[in-house]
């Protein structure tokens, strides 16, 4: 089997999440996915006995899911848990890509705003199918592909103009539907996939940039480029952002596209599709239409 692509520099991204912990976290955007994904779960008419909330970036997640009172216990994955001390236990020092649980051993696993980050999705998927028991849930989200889009345009603009060249500064995340078929390769039962778009208004391009650094969100490509970044370039970048993608009172705007995923662990209680051939009705009756065997042409 071939080993998945390096994209992302994991030891880097744990970095940058340190960084982000020192200067005091921007959380607006995880606050607000950690309500929606908890407000998703409450559908759910079933109490979870053993969770796990999967490198959420913060306790924004947890907090909530434990303020339901419908979760026995809330285990905490985290590279990071050691950066976190006010998290309650338990918690557990463990990479997405690298699930310590047997199988079988959660009955839930949610994630907020963490797996865009992993390189190898699909295993971590199959991973996360294997750890749950059969008819658990799984849930999270992730930024989507649009993310940021007008940071890497305006990136990309300024250095064809002004180095005959781009490198890359913001991460392709993966496309809904990509993700969508993901679910599905990993085993899961009735899969489900959709995208939520969320538009950020800033004073400057630059205060986003200062957002990114306080989110933990700022280049962690293995393919960035290593060489510091030009003034010029930086300046360019800002006036095309500005021009591009303001609105009439001068702020400009950011795109931040949330992915929802959700799927079961299989299970012989859960609703199966039919077998082909196995209708009792035909459709043509329920339409009210004339079926036309196949090969053959509708009179005129």
């Amino acid at each position: 089997m071939a080993e998945a692509p390096l994209i992302f520099d994991r030891a880097l991204v744990r970095a940058r999440r340190r960084r982000a912990a020192a200067l005091g976290p921007a959380e607006f955007l995880l606050d607000r996915v950690a309500a929606d994904l908890t407000e998703r779960l409450s559908t759910v008419t079933r109490r979870f006995d053993v969770a796990a909330d999967l490198g959420t970036p913060t306790d924004a997640l947890r907090v909530r899911l434990a303020r339901t009172g419908r979760l026995e216990k809330v285990i905490t994955v985290d590279a990071l848990v050691e950066r976190w001390p006010a998290r309650a236990a338990p918690s557990v020092a463990a990479d997405e890509e690298a699930l310590p649980f047997r199988d079988g051993a959660l009955d839930l696993v949610v994630s907020a705003l963490a797996l865009q980050f992993v390189n190898d999705l699909p295993g971590t998927l199959a991973q996360i199918r294997r750890a749950l028991r059969p008819d658990g849930l799984f849930l999270a989200a992730l930024l989507g592909g649009e993310t940021l889009t007008e940071l890497r345009q305006s990136f990309t603009a300024a250095e064809a103009e002004l180095v005959a060249g781009a490198s890359p500064h913001v991460a392709p995340f993966g496309d809904v539907r990509a993700l969508g078929l993901l679910l599905q390769r990993a085993g899961f039962a009735l899969p489900v996939s959709d995208v939520d778009r969320i538009t950020v208004r800033y004073d400057s391009p630059f205060a986003l940039m200062h957002d990114l650094r306080r989110m933990g969100a700022t280049n962690a490509l293995i393919e960035r480029s290593r060489l510091p970044l030009r003034r010029a370039v930086l300046i360019r970048m800002a006036e095309t952002y500005s021009r591009r993608f303001s609105d009439p009172d001068g702020r400009v705007r950011a795109t931040f596209e949330v992915v929802w995923l959700s799927g079961w662990a299989p299970d012989v209680s859960q609703q199966q599709p039919l077998r082909p051939g196995s209708a009792k009705a035909r459709l043509a009756d329920a339409l009210g239409v004339m079926e036309i065997p196949a090969g053959e042409k509708p009179g005129r």
